[in-house]
């Protein structure tokens, strides 16, 4: 039997139901209807509610694993921000203390220049402004070097000044800086002036005090003194201009064995913190030179002559 006789329909058992294409048209006019219906009158709205319930569980499941890798990296994004917002808080913060420390250190600093001038108002005699350097490096005495020496016309025997009072004298002068032996040091007297008595006395510097504080010597028991006097140069050593704050008398012991009580002041300058000071030429040397005197003329014996 030749190829092209075949007959290529299905037997007759098996054409049950319609056809394939009347299907598509069927389930296409369906299709049509149930969007229509749906979008006017919302027919499987109670459909989708029901399908939806019932795939939650298995939606919730599903995204599950979604979540807890966006939380776990989340939660890492979250710390190292966290750490370096910390970080970065904490040198603000650190920034912000020196920056405090600075501002309360310049106000302080701002302060002392100002008593400075002002004391530098009440002086007659030339000053001359200087800045500590550092302390000397002998560890059994009291002084400090400054800035100013010969080049700057300082004197030996200065006298050198803080915004509070008097600080010490010059005792060393090289061509760029000084050596100030301070009030505190043992070595060092100034003549002083009770300015509640106007009685006059000396302070030496103390060293059974640590080398912080002085003495007022030479002042026996029944002398008027009490704590608290304020101690001013007195101006008769021709030296320190009169009426400078020196020291404040802190405390008084009297001695059964000795004659003269055991007078302990605190200085008024600030011997161990000072910086800024100012350098007072003495004030002999403002003093005019004494004229010469004449010798006298010896008048010729008598009858010494030929």
């Amino acid at each position: 039997m030749a190829l092209g006789t075949l007959d290529r329909s299905l037997p007759p058992f098996f054409n049950q139901g319609p056809s394939v294409y009347s299907k598509l048209v069927f389930f296409g006019a369906l299709s049509l209807f149930l969007m229509v219906a749906d979008a006017r009158f919302n027919v499987t709205q109670p459909i989708r509610a029901v399908i939806a319930t019932a795939l939650y569980p298995v939606q919730w499941l599903a995204v599950q694993p979604v979540h807890a890798v966006q939380g776990a990296s989340e939660y890492f994004t979250s710390l190292s921000q966290a750490q370096s917002e910390s970080a970065e808080a904490r040198k603000k913060l650190a920034l912000q203390s020196l920056r405090a420390g600075q501002v309360e250190e310049l106000m302080q600093e701002n302060n002392r220049l100002r008593k400075l001038l002002e004391l530098k108002e009440q002086i007659t005699t030339p000053v001359m402004a200087a800045e500590v350097l550092y302390d000397a490096a002998d560890s059994y005495t009291r002084k400090v070097i400054i800035d100013k020496g010969q080049a700057h016309k300082v004197d030996l025997g200065s006298p050198v000044l803080d915004e509070s009072g008097v600080l010490g004298q010059v005792t060393r002068v090289h061509p760029l800086v000084s050596e100030v032996t301070l009030v505190v040091d043992r070595e060092l007297a100034i003549p002083v002036l009770n300015v509640r008595t106007g009685a006059r006395s000396v302070a030496y510097g103390d060293p059974t005090l640590g080398g912080s504080g002085m003495e007022l010597r030479f002042m026996g028991s029944n002398a008027d003194v009490q704590q608290g006097d304020l101690l001013t140069t007195s101006g008769v050593d021709g030296v320190y201009p009169p009426g400078l704050p020196v020291a404040r008398v802190s405390r008084i012991e009297h001695r059964a064995e000795s004659a003269f009580s055991k007078i302990y002041c605190v200085p008024e300058a600030l011997t161990a913190g000072a910086r800024h000071v100012i350098v007072v030429k003495p004030v002999t040397s403002d003093v005019a030179l004494r004229p010469p005197v004449a010798a006298p003329v010896v008048p010729a014996k008598r009858g010494s002559a030929k």
